[in-house]
């Protein structure tokens, strides 16, 4: 009689049976069950849309992409289908041969192997950790100079104006 009265319901327990309580408005479920099968639902419609388009043989990415678009409003996870490259490009064999030709690091001075502790100096060498230093391997780096201009592009001169004598 009471529950007539005041219109209050008891709380109900989510279908899936996981022990939180769970509302009307996400058919009885918990929030975590809810968005469970909300996105088992968007994954099984982008999964038949891309089906479809497979058999029919278009490209159609915009409309996988524009319904995940749609679905993000409701979902926190946005699925985004990989844009398809077209077949006639051959893969970069550039980028690969340069990668093999570099091979070990040697130090420039003693041909000493250096791998990832290898010092890469101001004159573009790459040096071991005896010779790493300038003065160890003949530096053609001009170091004097090279710190002038560092001074003077961070610090420029500034000239007052001329005071005009009364």
């Amino acid at each position: 009689m009471e529950q007539n009265e005041t219109g209050c319901q008891a709380p109900l327990l989510c279908v899936n049976n996981c022990g939180f309580f769970g509302t009307t408005s996400t058919m009885n479920m918990c929030s975590k069950c809810y968005k469970d099968s909300v996105l088992k639902q968007e994954q099984a419609k982008l999964a038949a849309s891309s089906i479809q388009s497979i058999v029919n043989g278009s490209s159609s990415s915009s409309v996988v992409l524009t319904t995940a678009k749609a679905h993000a409003a409701t979902s926190d996870i946005v699925v985004v289908a990989p844009p398809q490259a077209p077949a006639t490009l051959p893969p970069p064999a550039e980028k690969i041969v340069e990668e093999v030709k570099e091979g070990p690091k040697r130090c420039g001075t003693c041909n000493k192997r250096v791998g990832l502790t290898g010092f890469t100096c101001r004159c573009g060498s790459i040096l071991c950790s005896v010779h790493r230093y300038s003065d160890k391997h003949d530096c053609q780096f001009d170091y004097h100079s090279a710190a002038q201009e560092a001074i003077a592009k961070a610090n420029p001169v500034v000239k007052a104006e001329k005071i005009e004598k009364i």
